[in-house]
């Protein structure tokens, strides 16, 4: 964790399991011997207090309902002998990691951060998700295998029958667990029009909701995940595009296969965001998708994500909890300046999120 001592920052109490390990719950600081943030027997680490030390404290509870906000002077009271029993009597915290927090930044005293609380049913939840992608996986993934030679005879380039039996297989996997309610399919170019999507990256399920939308593009992926059994050797037989991020090189050979698979009547799909978001909030968007629309003079379809985050949240891909997805297909634009196409898409989009608060 970063620690800074400027008066606008608060310091935040998160309780953490007995069984942390010592090593990540280092205090940042002590005070007359008491180590700020933990047990004073445990860990005194530094000498000083500084004087920019705030007189308010962010109480997260065990349960994450929400945080409150303790009048505490820190440096007089911290300092008492007994106060972190007191602390521990009176907000029922067993043990503290004290780090800077960036919500007092934005944020005023009694605001209350959203943080979903990990529950069995949602454990269960991701537990069926991942035995019924398994299995579906296995049995499709045979009908792919036997009817690859067909299709690259017949539609190498597309390769419409796998996409085909990859939205079934997205389908029967998503809708037990979450309904996906559909708003612009109007906008969709035809299959056999090539274009490039784009959407804002929130979690995992993305992609599996995507695939229900039907349109055989071309998904751009670690180089790593086409190892993994089953799911990786599908990925290779649906002519995923494999990237290895940080090679330049990878990078270069990547945007020459869109452009070629463009030419020959494919479409393409990036998240140009290029990870996913951790809090929902959308990031900056990289250019190398529009420059492959704007080089190849094809439209771009941008498209929204809305509640995948919150179903699956980022990091936290065991769980599943309950919800409702919404994907919003905008209209096709199309331009020759990369500059362009990637503000206005990045605008609708966030427009778009914007209106769903």
């Amino acid at each position: 964790m970063e620690v800074t001592f400027q008066p606008s920052h608060a310091v935040l109490c998160h309780t953490q399991s007995r069984s942390a390990s010592t090593s990540s719950l280092l205090p940042p600081f002590t005070y007359k011997g008491l180590s700020i943030g933990c047990s004073p027997c445990r860990w005194p680490i530094l000498a000083n207090l500084s004087k920019f030390a705030c007189r308010s404290v962010l109480c997260i509870q065990r349960k994450h309902g929400g945080i409150s906000w303790c009048n505490i002077d820190a440096k007089e009271d911290f300092g008492r002998p007994n106060y972190d029993i007191r602390l521990h009597t009176q907000h029922r915290l067993s043990r503290y990691a004290v780090g800077r927090s960036g919500l007092t930044e934005a944020g005023t005293a009694g605001a209350d951060y959203p943080l979903p609380e990990v529950n069995t049913v949602s454990k269960f939840r991701g537990m069926g998700f991942y035995a019924i992608t398994s299995f579906n996986a296995i049995y499709l993934f045979l009908l792919m295998l036997v009817a690859h030679p067909f299709v690259l005879l017949l539609d190498r380039y597309r390769r419409k029958a796998h996409m085909f039996i990859a939205k079934v297989w997205a389908t029967v996997t998503v809708t037990p667990f979450a309904k996906i309610k559909f708003e612009g399919l109007e906008n969709l170019p035809p299959p056999d029009a090539p274009a490039v999507y784009v959407s804002n990256h929130q979690s995992f399920l993305d992609i599996y909701v995507l695939l229900t939308i039907g349109r055989p593009f071309k998904f751009i992926s670690k180089t790593s995940i086409f190892l993994y059994p089953i799911v990786g050797w599908a990925m290779f037989l649906m002519g995923v595009i494999p990237l290895k991020r940080m090679d330049s090189k990878s990078q270069l050979e990547c945007l020459k296969r869109c452009i070629d698979l463009i030419k020959k009547g494919a479409s393409v799909f990036f998240f140009p965001e290029g990870t996913r978001s951790k809090d929902g909030k959308l990031g900056s968007f990289k250019k190398g998708a529009f420059s492959i629309a704007a080089k190849t003079k094809v439209p771009v379809v941008p498209i929204t994500l809305i509640g995948t985050g919150k179903i699956m949240p980022p990091g936290r891909e065991a769980i599943l909890n309950t919800g409702s997805v919404k994907v919003v297909i905008h209209k096709p634009i199309q331009g020759n300046d990369a500059e362009v196409l990637c503000s206005e898409s990045r605008n609708i989009i966030a427009d778009a999120l914007n209106r769903q608060g």
